[in-house]
């Protein structure tokens, strides 16, 4: 994505313009059984988006200022003592980590790893992987641990550094210090970690090298080019990118997952909070990002492939019609049951969890995908009302954002559940609070997060969808999630989200 930010005429907003140059595909790769990311076809891929971005700032008679870079969180790299990649990174849906979060529990019981780091529980986070790769010959050969959009950015620059947000999702980070826990430094040696293989933390605007020569020469970019340290994990940018125009919001960034939650000043790390599956991840300028992942898209995008390899591919837009005239929350499952994370099979465990709760099994790909968009908006309607209970906080609008600001019935579903109107986009806000925070330190904009959104609510557009239908079924179908889920999510929710 190429982002510009200009004044605009007097007395009218700046504009702010986000123009993609170049997309690229991201494919896992098994082998020997393990899922691994191809990390080198997308550094690959972002050489090819640099030079595209090149090429376009020539067009437009400019030259880029600044390259930011966000992506997931809790995956690493690790560089052996000559700055060489040991082998491709393991994704974190990879089953490697089977049985390492009862390691950790030996020696940090889980209400002490939540004080420490204010982290939910998923069974892939950082001090997981670390924990499953303990005497594995690659991770006593390193001399360096890169998260991924470090590991990008320390290819293009030679300078490495660990940023901040990114950081905090490797449940090894105090969400209150913002500096790497001293509970877990206590007991990372019993449990093979070494934090000293991270380099230094590095914050949402800190400068993190310029372009290597060599990749100036390879892109045709004119330099000097400084990278900029963004909200690295990709959710952090997203947040950035809420077009709230008050403080009273709650956001979904939706995508592969639905993270949703609130934006506060000071981390909850109650026993409440845990029991809730509430994480504590930083954000931008200072702010704390308290939410719960679910499992979001995903399932609908596995669904999708499945029924294509099926020789049943499915239009996507087609489906979703169908899905919008099928019976409403005829099934519902729990969409952040641990048995959805896994690639494969997907319509068949959502109507294996149907059977298994007495509820009527799906029987066409419409009637799957009006259960996974129920269920989703459950989810939704079922995270913010916890995070208002849990933080003291009122939330009157809620803020769609990412990916799934373009499904029309997942925002009107959301809208619904919760009883509170849906702000449904900007689509790209990742790549928009990236730019923004680029955009500020180089100074073409200034302020902070409120001035920020206020450039998004001005500049994009935006699609309002107010609540309707009976708030009463909702309830009934967030009762029997409750009961089918065994209270994994925790709370109660009797009353709508208003």
């Amino acid at each position: 994505m190429v982002g510009t930010v200009a004044p605009g005429a007097p007395g009218a907003p700046r504009t702010l313009e986000l123009h993609e140059v170049h997309r690229f595909p991201n494919r896992p790769v098994r082998v020997g059984g393990t899922l691994h990311w191809d990390i080198l076809a997308l550094h690959q891929g972002v050489l090819d988006g640099l030079r595209a971005a090149a090429e376009a700032a020539r067009a437009a008679n400019t030259r880029l200022t600044s390259v930011g870079i966000d992506s997931w969180a809790v995956d690493y790299g690790l560089l052996g003592a000559d700055g060489a990649l040991l082998g491709n990174p393991v994704h974190y849906r990879d089953t490697r980590t089977d049985g390492a979060a009862e390691k950790v529990v030996t020696v940090l019981p889980p209400e002490d790893l939540y004080a420490a780091t204010g982290l939910q529980h998923l069974p892939f986070n950082t001090i997981y992987q670390l924990t499953a790769a303990r005497g594995s010959s690659t991770l006593a050969a390193a001399h360096r641990l890169l998260l991924i959009p470090d590991l990008i950015s320390y290819w293009l620059t030679g300078v490495a550094g660990t940023e901040l947000t990114n950081a905090s999702t490797t449940q090894l980070i105090d969400p209150r210090t913002r500096d790497w826990s001293r509970a877990i430094a206590a007991v990372a040696g019993t449990l093979g970690i070494d934090l000293s293989l991270f380099p230094p933390l590095r914050h949402p605007g800190d400068p993190a090298g310029n372009l290597r020569p060599e990749i100036l020469s390879a892109t045709g970019i004119e330099g000097p080019v400084p990278v900029t340290a963004v909200g690295s994990h990709d959710t952090a940018s997203a947040v950035v990118g809420v077009p709230a125009t008050s403080p009273d919001f709650a956001y979904i960034a939706t995508g592969t997952w639905s993270l949703a939650g609130l934006e506060l000043d000071a981390p909850v790390l109650t026993e409440a909070s845990r029991r809730a599956n509430f994480t504590n991840e930083l954000g931008v300028d200072g702010t704390v990002r308290y939410l719960r992942n679910i499992m979001g898209l995903w399932m609908l995008q596995e669904c999708l492939r499945t029924w294509e390899a099926e020789g049943a591919p499915q239009n996507l837009e087609s489906l979703l019609d169908q899905a919008a005239h099928a019976t409403p929350l005829r099934s519902v499952v729990d969409a952040g049951a641990p048995e959805f994370i896994a690639p494969d099979r997907m319509p068949d465990r959502i109507a294996e969890a149907c059977r298994r709760t007495g509820q009527p099994v799906p029987r066409t790909p419409a009637e799957t995908a009006r259960c996974v968009l129920d269920s989703l908006a459950l989810a939704h309607r079922r995270a913010i009302l916890d995070a208002q209970r849990l933080s003291g906080r009122t939330v009157r609008t809620v803020h769609i954002v990412g990916g799934g600001a373009h499904n029309v019935l997942l925002c009107r579903l959301t809208a619904d559940a919760c009883g509170l109107p849906v702000v449904a986009g900007p689509a790209e806000a990742a790549a928009l609070g990236n730019v923004l925070v680029q955009a500020r330190t180089a100074g073409v904009v200034t302020g902070g997060l409120p001035e920020l959104r206020a450039l998004l609510h001005s500049t994009q557009p935006l699609r309002q969808y107010e609540p309707s239908g009976d708030q009463a079924a909702w309830s009934r179908a967030a009762a029997l999630v409750e009961d089918v889920g065994g209270g994994r999510a925790g709370g109660q929710e009797e009353e709508p989200c208003a």
